[in-house]
């Protein structure tokens, strides 16, 4: 019989959930960015992405939880040709470029970093082989675009067995209809969806859950 983990508090667990960080980059994030000066999206939204993140990641850390940073690497020799047609002009998330870089955040030493060429970060990577390696059960979703590569990596991390957990105000788009589509489907269909906060205060009151038994024990 299937062991589920019912509950926020048992899918938030930090040795068994990973913090996802997608494409927090300046092609996507920036202004000057690839999105902001060749297709005039506005990515105002993102700095309070990445400061609402900063917050998430740091309680991750305090908690020794893996994190796992995913970065777009799009040059079109690393791209399907359907994928090519889509894009039209080559020149975002080009490798070793500052578009390519991340943007607000940055990761430390030892966190891996996934580099993708599609929208779903387990397509053609190393992801799922990081993640099993750690025996992580638990997706922590945060980053841009909610409703592609988010979306796109959530769905595929569902689809490999993983419990999705979508934090609402640490994924943003300029699409705000795409944004809502994103949060209204995982709600149904996919996970969790949550405040940055609620789930900090489930890692915090699980911290000291564990520090009060040390202490007994």
């Amino acid at each position: 019989m299937v062991s589920l983990l019912t509950t926020f508090e048992e899918q938030s667990r930090p040795d068994r959930a990973a913090l996802l960080i997608v494409d927090m980059q300046n092609d996507f994030c920036a202004q000057g960015g690839f999105l902001q000066k060749e297709r005039g999206y506005n990515v105002e939204f993102a700095k309070t992405v990445a400061a609402n993140i900063e917050t998430a990641l740091a309680a991750a850390r305090a908690a020794g939880m893996l994190v796992v940073w995913i970065r777009s690497i799009y040059d079109f020799k690393y791209l399907a040709a359907p994928h090519i047609l889509k894009r039209g002009k080559e020149g975002c998330c080009l490798e070793g470029s500052w578009g390519a870089d991340f943007f607000m955040l940055e990761p430390r030493a030892g966190e891996p970093i996934v580099d993708k060429h599609h929208y779903s970060g387990f397509v053609g990577t190393k992801l799922d082989d990081v993640l099993r390696e750690h025996a992580i059960e638990t997706l922590i979703l945060v980053g841009v675009a909610t409703n592609v590569c988010v979306d796109s990596t959530l769905r595929d991390g569902f689809f490999r067995g993983y419990y999705i957990i979508l934090l609402e105000d640490c994924v943003g788009s300029n699409s705000a209809a795409g944004h809502s589509g994103t949060l209204a489907s995982v709600r149904n269909n996919i996970g969790i969806v949550a405040s940055a906060a609620a789930w900090i205060d489930v890692l915090r009151n699980q911290g000291r859950a564990r520090s009060a038994q040390t202490a007994s024990g």
